[in-house]
């Protein structure tokens, strides 16, 4: 019997793009049954490729997923039902943008299956929601946290920080205003700018670096609720299972343009891409290398195994404990290390 695999699922589908975004996805009118047949299609793949595998959790990511009707939904989670073993699946989430959700509509999708909600609030200032592209204001938002956490779903919220202008101020008021909603799980990203946007086009005038470093400190200063990962703050029993089970090293299969997976089958690790069903072999060293950059993210680092061993500098960790630390046999990151994790990873990665 082949290895259990968590489940992301990309709907590829916005009804705008946002000045910031890089990610796969379109602002054209959708073709859901077209998306819908090609989703189910992959499922039959990878249910004949494992069998009826278990799914710990699933993840509709986007794009903007709960403009999926929600019959087209229904089809995918009753075709993942009958093709893998969901009887054990703790998390279904479903990524959401205000103004997208009706509180009818909403109640659709948990009555479907959906137990987790994760909304891009980005912003609780109505400029800047305007200046990064978002069609919808900070009350819409605010209702649909608030409708949702009634619903009694897991909810969470994305927001961004270090815009032009910002200053540890703004990371304190946003921080307070998560902390007033009485979010359990919130993501704070940095703002960062991407080629081939249109705020990689525009010159903006960006924090420095150390404005950034303070900003980051800011939020867990100010943040009611702790970080679990570097951008990823939850209390106790609320993270994310289905990024934690990722971080962690875990299987997954990417279902949809734009997504990717890890595959286990047959004692060996797959690089896969969804929409094309596309897998090659990862060899050991590729595939522990990925495990200490998504596992040194995380608040509780990475165990140190025989292939862990294989790739890491024991001699770096020694020497710059106070970058990142061995402790119980496992590699994490200190606070300073979480500021300056790429360069860490740099030096620690054989």
């Amino acid at each position: 019997m082949n290895t259990a695999h968590n489940i992301y699922i990309h709907v590829p589908f916005c009804i705008s793009k946002c000045k910031y975004c890089a990610f796969y996805s379109s602002a054209v009118a959708p073709d859901w049954e077209s998306y819908c047949n090609g989703i189910c299609y992959e499922i039959d793949f990878w249910a004949e490729k494992l069998g009826k595998i278990k799914i710990p959790t699933v993840f509709f990511g986007g794009g903007t997923p709960s403009l999926m009707p929600i019959n087209i939904f229904q089809r995918i989670i009753t075709h993942l039902g009958n093709k893998f073993n969901l009887s054990g699946c703790s998390e279904i989430t479903l990524e959401s943008n205000p103004g997208t959700l009706t509180n009818d509509k909403l109640h659709d999708f948990i009555s479907c299956g959906i137990n987790r909600l994760s909304i891009g609030v980005q912003s609780f200032d109505d400029t800047e929601l305007k200046f990064l592209g978002r069609k919808h204001d900070a009350k819409t938002a605010i209702n649909l946290v608030e409708n949702a956490q009634k619903s009694g779903i897991r909810t969470s919220a994305d927001f961004i920080y270090g815009l032009p202008n910002h200053s540890v101020k703004n990371v304190i008021s946003l921080c307070n205003k998560i902390n007033d909603l009485g979010l359990k799980h919130a993501s704070l990203y940095e703002l960062t700018i991407e080629p081939n946007t249109p705020f990689g086009r525009m010159n903006l005038d960006m924090p420095n670096n150390d404005e950034m470093a303070d900003m980051y400190l800011a939020i867990s200063d100010n943040l009611k609720i702790p970080r679990y990962e570097i951008s990823n703050y939850a209390e106790p029993g609320f993270e994310c299972m289905h990024n934690k089970n990722i971080w962690d090293g875990n299987a997954y299969i990417g279902l949809g343009h734009g997504a990717m997976g890890r595959i286990f089958m047959n004692n060996t690790w797959y690089e896969q891409s969804g929409g094309d069903i596309k897998f090659s072999e990862l060899n050991d060293q590729v595939r522990a290398t990925e495990r200490v950059i998504t596992g040194l993210r995380t608040v509780q680092g990475i165990k140190l195994d025989n292939e862990i061993k294989n790739v890491v500098d024991i001699n770096y960790i020694n020497i710059h404990n106070d970058l990142v630390k061995l402790k119980d046999n496992r590699i994490y990151a200190t606070d300073a290390g979480m500021l300056i994790l790429d360069e860490l990873l740099v030096n620690l990665i054989k």
